[in-house]
């Protein structure tokens, strides 16, 4: 038996079996964050949400989980990141039944931002494992695939949450969603048995801030990050609801329709993205840099007019535009990230970058919810489409000026 049992536990080791794994957890940890956004009228007539608290379930969860990511990330650099992706789980697992409980707005709200530590556990532990897995071939690629998991999950959340809300009740969505969550922490705590989840560079002691601030194209990607999680996650918060009370879709097709055209085409953007990086890394040292830049700046005309549609077409059409030119920066931002940090600041690296998108994407989401009406949201996206454009650019800029040729080095930049 103790034979069987190591030849289970082997056949996950390998870096793209960890991967497959890795994919299902990031995306189950994204059904969750997306259910919420789908269920907006149910939560008005339910647990009586105005307009500002609606947009505190995206804010509370995105500045909770941005002021989690430092610590998440020492903690990636110090402790074992299995046990973290573990914790992560669980904690999860407890806190999405938490929310399927509240009785009120306020608790609800409490178990979103519970929901954010947990799962700001899970993002650097998880990077900084397939990165020290998978070398600089195959960087890209495999943080790319890993990457389109989110984008299952958002398309996944988003039906869910409103088939959940029309068929069986939101309450019910969150607790069955909960059980599966739990039920996978179990799977991968028998499966992932002595996984190497540490730093390979021992003798590197892990970096601080100040060490990331020593990287003028790291600084520089964080800062495109931030206005570029605001686009996203307006997507994500807003839209569904947008589409409901526009075009008078049922929750179900709101949360689908406001997902899936975006999604499907960011999974090719991700994919294309990886791989396309991987493949000009081996000539060009930045390729990473640059083909994440180019998302950032080529993605914010799409995302106005995703908003500024007056047809389910027109919003359709730019969505899967927006997906594919969003997907390159998606695809890349971490492993454009770890190229410009020795290994020993993957999991800091990772979450400050996350921290960045995350505090972005909070304040856009909460001026949304602050804004008169989808008059409001239309004139918010233009600024944020500008801005995001703008940092796209600073980037580019910061890169070229780093590196000064295409040629690649023999020497890495910072």
């Amino acid at each position: 038996m103790a034979g069987d049992r190591v030849m289970r536990t082997k056949a996950f080791r390998g870096p793209w079996s960890i991967l497959g794994l890795l994919w299902i957890a990031f995306a189950l940890n994204y059904v969750d964050r997306q259910i919420a956004y789908s269920i907006f009228p149910a939560l008005r007539r339910g647990l009586g949400f105005n307009q500002v608290q609606l947009g505190l379930i995206g804010t509370v969860f995105l500045w909770t989980y941005a002021v989690s990511m430092l610590p998440a990330g020492r903690a990636a650099d110090h402790l074992s990141r299995r046990a973290l992706i573990l914790a992560s789980l669980g904690l999860w697992s407890v806190a999405t039944a938490g929310c399927g409980l509240a009785t009120s707005p306020a608790v609800f709200l409490c178990w979103r931002a519970v929901i954010a530590i947990s799962e700001a556990l899970y993002v650097p532990a998880a990077l900084g494992m397939l990165a020290a897995l998978h070398p600089d071939a195959t960087r890209s690629t495999a943080l790319s695939i890993h990457a389109s998991a989110q984008v299952a999950g958002v398309v996944a959340g988003g039906w869910y949450g409103g088939w959940a809300a029309d068929h069986i009740g939101w309450r019910a969505g969150f607790l069955a969603i909960a059980a599966a969550g739990l039920a996978y922490a179990v799977f991968l705590a028998f499966v992932l048995v002595d996984v190497p989840d540490g730093p390979t560079a021992k003798a590197s002691p892990p970096a601080g801030l100040r060490d990331l601030l020593r990287s003028p194209c790291y600084v520089a990607l964080c800062a495109a990050f931030f206005p570029f999680c605001a686009t996203i996650w307006m997507f994500y918060t807003w839209l569904p609801d947008l589409l409901y009370a526009r075009h008078g879709l049922s929750m179900e097709r709101s949360g689908l329709i406001a997902t899936a055209s975006l999604q499907i085409s960011s999974v090719i953007g991700i994919l294309a993205g990886g791989r396309l990086a991987d493949r000009l890394a081996h000539a060009v040292r930045p390729a990473r840099l640059y083909v994440a830049g180019a998302g950032v700046v080529l993605s914010p005309g799409f995302y106005y007019l995703v908003f500024a549609a007056s047809s389910m077409a027109g919003v359709q059409l730019c969505s899967v535009a927006f997906g594919l030119t969003a997907g390159l920066m998606m695809g890349n931002v971490f492993a454009a990230g770890y190229d410009a940090l020795p290994e020993c600041a993957y999991g800091i690296g990772a979450g400050v970058v996350n921290m960045c998108g995350a505090l972005g994407g909070g304040l856009c989401v909460l001026l949304a919810g602050v804004a008169k009406g989808y008059n409001g949201i239309q004139r918010l996206s233009a600024v944020t489409a500008v801005l995001t454009a703008g940092a796209g650019l600073m980037l580019l800029l910061v890169v070229a000026s780093q590196y000064g040729h295409l040629a690649r080095p023999d020497r890495r930049k910072r």
